[in-house]
């Protein structure tokens, strides 16, 4: 598959992603006792894994290997994308994929302490992106509109956003809510 062929594929792939998350959200929003059934084959779908494909080799993290010691770049000009999510989906369809353990790496922090970061291999980043794709819309019916933790199109500065907006008494300093006209104790933090 060429480049443009690629990039068509991409953007019918993108069209196919949105209609299904769209209905899986109406269905979790509309009902939220509904049970999900079939997921694990639209995890494997051509186009979730095409459009996790390009989410996971667009990421700076791709030039990352994990324990295979292969990358997106690699994967792309020795196997071909194609190839490898097609490999890639008949292991999901006939349920022979396993994740492998990931890279440990350890990483500096603030202060010269170290943690631990962990690479997983280019296959196992595809995957997990493809259930990301999945399972996100259907989780996000759950949620209020008043929650931003990892959430898409939010960020910490919505939140913080948010409550200058609706609290004015409170002041949001460095990631911390203070009162600035009197003491609230930490059970009354809903509002009037």
């Amino acid at each position: 598959m060429n480049t443009d062929e690629l990039e068509s594929a991409l953007v019918q792939a993108e069209r196919r992603v949105l209609k299904i998350q769209t209905k899986l959200h109406r269905w979790a929003r509309d009902d939220p006792h509904r049970r999900f059934d079939d997921l694990f084959n639209v995890v494997a779908d051509r186009a979730f894994l095409l459009v996790a494909w390009n989410r996971v080799s667009g990421n700076k993290g791709a030039a990352t290997a994990g324990v295979d010691g292969r990358t997106a770049s690699s994967v792309a000009q020795v196997q071909g994308v194609e190839e490898f999510l097609d490999g890639l989906r008949s292991g999901l369809k006939d349920r022979s994929f396993r994740p492998v353990p990931v890279r440990e790496r350890m990483i500096p922090k603030s202060g010269g302490k170290l943690r631990r970061l962990g690479i997983p291999t280019i296959a196992d980043r595809v995957v997990q992106a493809s259930l990301k794709l999945v399972l996100e819309p259907i989780f996000e019916a759950d949620l209020l509109p008043c929650s931003y933790g990892f959430r898409p199109k939010r960020r910490a500065h919505d939140a913080v956003a948010e409550v200058r907006t609706s609290r004015p008494d409170l002041a949001v300093t460095s990631g911390l809510l203070r009162e600035t006209s009197r003491h609230v104790s930490t059970r009354s933090t809903t509002r009037p």
